[in-house]
């Protein structure tokens, strides 16, 4: 039980780190590239970008991390883990809440909207419809970016807690403390 566990924990760093490197990257240069380009060209470009990340290879670390975690807090706790099995836990409603539930109701909806959008042909019109799609979106995808970053940080502490209260569990390891 300990060993799926541990693999457990391993899928649910990699994905809670996978999907907020996704959103940090789009914090620090692509969000930021697109602001530097021409409005018609950023507009084009992010229409693109939203209708391709619709894939097989985003889904799982979007869609499945907030099960992982919880699905790891149950076995922590099943393992008697208790205090891992609430940073796992924490991990995942974080995640589920200010990560996919904002993503869902605010991010997308937004995207829909700028696909949906007759652009106008001049660059200062084009250029107001970017202006008031950017930082909207932006501000949105930093308070996800935070969620997502405090949900890895909270499956990480997870991970040392549970370590420390397996060694602490282990035959002999009375004697070691304090050492």
């Amino acid at each position: 039980m300990y060993r799926l566990f541990v693999t457990a924990s391993a899928a649910a760093v990699l994905s809670t780190g996978a999907i907020f490197g996704f959103f940090y990257a789009w914090v620090c240069s692509t969000m930021w590239g697109l602001d530097d380009a021409a409005p018609h060209v950023a507009i084009e470009a992010m229409r693109a970008m939203n209708a391709s990340v619709r894939n097989i290879v985003f889904a799982p670390a979007f869609f499945a991390t907030p099960f992982v975690l919880v699905a790891t807090a149950a076995l922590a706790r099943r393992l008697r883990l208790h205090r891992a099995a609430l940073f796992f836990l924490a991990a995942g409603l974080v995640y589920l809440v200010g990560g996919m539930v904002l993503t869902l109701a605010i991010n997308v909806p937004l995207n829909d909207a700028l696909a949906a959008a007759t652009v106008p042909g001049d660059t200062a019109g084009a250029q107001r419809v970017w202006d008031d799609y950017s930082g909207r979106w932006q501000a949105w995808n930093l308070a996800r970016t935070v969620a997502s970053g405090l949900a890895l940080l909270l499956a990480t502490v997870g991970v040392a807690v549970a370590a420390a209260g397996r060694a602490a569990s282990m035959p002999g390891a009375a004697s070691h403390r304090g050492v």
